[in-house]
């Protein structure tokens, strides 16, 4: 992982400490929106993975889809 996805990757680690586990798993996709976002900030680094980050973001609304959606190679 490159340094800038390091540090894009601390707020999603402590969503996951703090948050989710209040929140409970009440997620629309497989895999949840946080583990999607490490997943793709490792393997496409920070400009790409942070995009595909806000794209998973942005669909996880009511009106929007379910399902299983891994991150693209």
């Amino acid at each position: 992982m490159t340094p800038l996805a390091r540090i894009l990757a601390l707020p999603v680690r402590g969503y996951r400490a703090v948050f989710s586990p209040w929140v409970g798993f009440n997620c629309r996709y497989q895999p949840t929106c946080s583990a999607y976002a490490l997943e793709a900030l490792e393997r496409h680094g920070a400009l790409r993975g942070g995009w595909l980050t806000l794209r998973r973001i942005g669909r996880c609304h009511p009106l929007g889809g379910s399902g299983i959606d891994n991150v693209p190679d």
